[in-house]
């Protein structure tokens, strides 16, 4: 589904990114983790043609990202709160989303009744901007406006970030439940070590740009890591 080949981004002739070769195929629940400044967000930025690749490509499912447009047409994000419209109410902001994803309002508001308990009363109905939702509660908008029309790719940076343990382990068990429609490929990156070992198949390990580590996730995974982090 996603191919990487020589991709590379330098910053003033500094390479925060160097990856010869990636795979994730169709279907795949994909980790990435690694300290901070180790290339996740600048490789998942890459993935959406938000910056350009110094050398090399990012291919979505025969798709040249920087090439053609197309593959926005089955792929979905949520990177950090730049991708929401402060101005808007969540209703607003998902209909919004849904139009671009060729949703009606009353598919979109089907869409979201499967998500009452994720949103645990804060979000709909409250008569308030986004921007004056909590940092949590903007996280669910995101999160949630990821999903709307069915992507087959869905790209999630750091989506535990800011939400309290209650929706924490919601949010695991939407993604469990994602990663098992096997016509789904996510990517997820994150600092949480445990979280991210529950619900990805395989995790790949970035340190200063490089990748370090490339592993099917198993009972052992979270140990595995824990030791690589803490020599």
């Amino acid at each position: 589904m996603i191919q990487v080949k020589n991709l590379t981004k330098k910053y003033s002739g500094k390479t925060v990114l160097n990856m010869p070769e990636l795979h994730i195929p169709k279907g795949q629940s994909f980790g990435l983790v690694g300290n901070n400044g180790a290339g996740k967000t600048t490789f998942f930025n890459l993935v959406l043609d938000l910056i350009r690749p110094t050398t090399g490509e990012v291919i979505n499912n025969g798709i040249t990202v920087n090439k053609s447009e197309d593959w926005k047409q089955f792929t979905s994000a949520f990177i950090d709160d730049s991708f929401l419209i402060g101005y808007l109410t969540p209703e607003e902001y998902f209909y919004f989303v849904g139009e671009l994803r060729g949703q009606n309002k009353a598919d979109v508001d089907q869409f979201l009744q499967q998500y009452t308990e994720f949103f645990n009363d804060e979000v709909l109905n409250q008569k308030k901007y986004i921007r004056d939702l909590s940092k949590g509660n903007q996280k669910k908008v995101g999160l949630v406006a990821a999903l709307i029309g069915n992507p087959d790719v869905i790209v999630l940076d750091e989506p535990f970030a800011n939400l309290d343990p209650t929706t924490q382990i919601r949010l695991k068990k939407l993604m469990k439940e994602l990663a098992e429609r096997q016509d789904k490929t996510l990517l997820i990156s994150s600092h949480d070590l445990g979280h991210i070992t529950e619900v990805t198949d395989r995790i790949v390990v970035l340190d200063k740009g490089d990748i370090v580590k490339d592993i099917e996730t198993n009972p052992e995974t979270l140990k595995e890591l824990e030791a690589f982090f803490t020599v």
